[in-house]
């Protein structure tokens, strides 16, 4: 990733991406991926790809969301690098077998309804979307960075639909690690339970 170095995001930006480096990995023959700042008010932040090939990843200083929207938005970077069909638009949240025990922990999960129509409802319950909510709340979580736990304590205390409780979210987020270990990207040692 290559972080602006002139914006008054970039310090929030460092330690979410800190937090996910501690995570795991992600070996890849890319250029880095720039992150930019936008003022969209739509939107906390925007995967842009064309094919395989990432173009940027967009957050939004508007909102209070720097470090979810930017953890959101590199969740479907690794999902998308990880395996992306070029004709169904599959990502590997949806498909790939090291997300398999994923999937089956966030179906238990509560959907929690957005803002919006049937079309949007779908579209943020649609596997990319999830995992992107699922991998920003983990790295959060297990980032060990009290402003960065912080933040996701308020949203949860705001009852903030793109986060569940941590009771809740617990065993997801492990299943999230485990999809990082089953990959051969896992940065540290997980307390991970057989």
């Amino acid at each position: 990733m290559s972080l602006p170095r002139r914006s008054p995001l970039t310090p929030e930006l460092q330690r979410a991406l800190a937090a996910a480096s501690r995570l795991h990995a992600l070996r890849s023959d890319l250029e880095p991926v720039p992150v930019r700042p936008t003022a969209t008010i739509s939107e906390a932040g925007a995967y842009r790809y064309r094919k395989k090939d990432p173009i940027d990843v967009r957050v939004s200083r508007v909102g209070g969301r720097v470090a979810i929207g930017f953890l959101h938005e590199l969740g479907h970077l690794v999902d998308h690098q990880v395996h992306c069909d070029k004709k169904s638009r599959v990502w590997a949240s949806a498909v790939h077998p090291a997300f398999a025990r994923w999937r089956s922990a966030v179906a238990l999960l509560d959907p929690r309804s957005l803002p919006g129509g049937r079309s949007r409802q779908r579209y943020f319950r649609s596997a990319h979307e999830v995992w992107a909510r699922c991998y920003a709340q983990t790295v959060l979580m297990r980032s060990g960075d009290p402003m960065l736990m912080r933040r996701l304590e308020k949203l949860q205390r705001d009852d903030d639909a793109h986060v569940w409780a941590t009771e809740d979210f617990a065993p997801v987020a492990v299943e999230v690690e485990r999809v990082f270990e089953q990959l051969g990207l896992t940065q540290l040692s997980l307390p991970i339970a057989a």
